[in-house]
């Protein structure tokens, strides 16, 4: 029988030992079958043999072949061990796998536990911090102290965010027919759902995708099972969703669940509710960032007939959606449009809000940049100076010849042509801008678009001092929080392009949370 040489053992894996060791013991019990026929038959000879001399020779062969038998005995016992002890590695090794399956296993429900742990930490800092609000200022509505913390998305220059306005029945709280045109509609957004809008604007403003995300989902995925699919609420959270995937550019996935979430509110709601135009306004944004103007549009109308209908044609979030619509149209050309929408809007405005209200000089901002696309400077220049005008009197009192806002010094800079600009005091307007930037972000906006203008005009000490009083503004950190970029330059013409050359200025527009201008 031929065994495997000593240096090949050591090569051999664990199946092929079994499998020679198995062979080793056929061998074995051939090899002792075949001694004990030689022992037997030695045996009966010596029963036969009478001389001493030959008995004795027939002994000792049968005693070696005794030993011989012991000996392979012992290896079959040897190989035997070898099997029981191959059988008991199979088996542990059997039960090692599983153990390690098991602690994966235990591990991954660790990590989803970590995870859930941390999100009901986040949300508990978030309500722990609304509560510490609530004592300071218990006279704050639960919608003016949402306004306040809730920071504002930075993808929402083109239109503003919708499903956090009605989220909380309607923004405007001074005008209770608002909330009664929400809750004649037979549904009002839960609050839950609204503090979970807040937690997941806060975690998307701090590109915390990562929390945002899986939060909205497994909310969906709750009330769906709970609920239903066509369940007002799913198409709430399938919005709050779809707002945190456009701020990821995942326009195909935001558009989807914004479709879905129209067909319920329409299904469940009624076609002409208020939660049904803030889908179609969150669909209308979702296409203005990707330059679909022409798309957007009639879905911003709609939603503003469904606000004139059930809010009244002069209530302020009518004014917001003709804001919205001006600016489609005015990536579209449609300058006639663009003026009535927002003359319409600055109206509502004026005569809802008052004068001192934000929208009005962002709308008049937005409206200016609308006549300077058309080359309509005068116009543009008229409104430029009534919002500085205006900013200047709500600070320091009424215009007179002792109390001049910063654009009436800018001109007379330019008529003294610079003689005396080194002994006219900064100071005599320097609190100006101070003061007004602090209550009114558009008065830079409006500074740089108006110095613009001057440039363009050839007046370019009244520029100077205009951009001059902007750029301390901003290295003083009062710059407006949501800044505006640059969407047009100035047009030329044949005889003054050797002059704008060197003065043509980017001109901004107001890009707050109410309106603004998609580059």
């Amino acid at each position: 029988m031929v065994y495997p040489r000593e240096e090949k053992l050591e090569k051999l894996s664990q199946e092929e030992i079994i499998s020679n060791t198995k062979l080793v013991i056929q061998g074995l019990e051939a090899l002792k079958n075949e001694h004990n026929s030689i022992l037997h038959s030695l045996l009966e000879t010596i029963k036969c043999l009478k001389k001493d001399e030959e008995a004795n020779l027939v002994h000792e062969k049968s005693n070696l072949l005794r030993k011989s038998v012991e000996m392979i005995e012992l290896g079959l016992g040897e190989a035997q061990v070898m099997m029981a002890l191959s059988n008991h590695l199979n088996a542990v090794e059997s039960e090692k796998q599983k153990l390690r399956a098991q602690l994966a296993n235990t591990q991954q429900k660790l990590q989803k536990s970590e995870q859930s742990v941390a999100q009901l930490e986040e949300e508990k800092k978030h309500l722990e911090f609304m509560n510490q609000l609530k004592k300071y200022d218990e006279d704050v509505s639960p919608t003016e102290e949402k306004d306040r913390e809730t920071p504002k998305d930075s993808l929402d220059d083109l239109f503003p965010n919708d499903e956090e306005e009605h989220g909380q029945g309607m923004q405007h709280q001074h005008n209770s027919a608002a909330v009664v045109a929400a809750q004649q509609g037979g549904y009002e957004i839960p609050a839950r759902l609204r503090t979970l809008h807040n937690l997941v604007i806060q975690y998307a403003s701090q590109g915390r995708y990562e929390v945002a995300v899986p939060l909205c989902k497994q909310a969906l995925e709750d009330l769906e099972k709970t609920s239903g699919h066509d369940h007002p609420d799913v198409a709430t959270m399938l919005n709050i969703l779809a707002l945190v995937y456009r701020d990821q550019n995942k326009y195909k996935e935001a558009a989807h669940l914004l479709n879905d979430a129209l067909s319920i509110r329409e299904k469940t709601l009624g076609k002409d509710h208020p939660a049904v135009a803030a889908t179609l306004n969150n669909l209308a944004v979702l296409y203005g960032k990707r330059g679909k103007y022409k798309e957007a549009e009639p879905l911003c109308k709609r939603a503003l007939e469904i606000r004139e209908k059930v809010l009244g044609k002069d209530h302020p979030d009518v004014a917001k959606q003709l804001n919205n619509l001006a600016l489609l149209c005015q990536n579209q050309g449609k300058y006639e449009e663009v003026e009535y929408y927002y003359c319409r809007a600055l109206e509502i405005y004026e005569s809802r809000l008052g004068p001192d209200d934000p929208n009005v000089a962002k709308t008049k901002n937005n409206l200016a940049s609308c006549f300077l696309k058309q080359g309509k400077y005068k116009e543009a220049e008229i409104l430029y100076k009534e919002i500085l005008t205006r900013a200047h009197e709500k600070e320091f009192g009424s215009v007179d010849a002792d109390n001049k806002p910063i654009w009436m010094h800018a001109e007379e800079r330019e008529e003294s042509k610079g003689r005396h600009r080194d002994n006219t005091p900064y100071g005599e307007y320097g609190g100006w801008y101070k003061a007004c930037k602090v209550n009114s972000p558009t008065v830079n906006t409006t500074l740089r678009n108006l110095g613009a203008l001057y440039r363009r005009q050839g007046k370019l000490e009244a520029a100077e001092t205009l951009e001059e009083c902007a750029a301390r503004s901003r290295k003083q950190g009062i710059d407006p929080i949501h800044q505006t970029r640059v969407v047009e330059i100035l047009k030329d013409t044949e005889g003054d392009r050797r002059r704008s050359r060197d003065s043509l200025t980017s001109v901004k527009y107001e890009s707050g949370s109410e309106t603004g201008e998609e580059a």
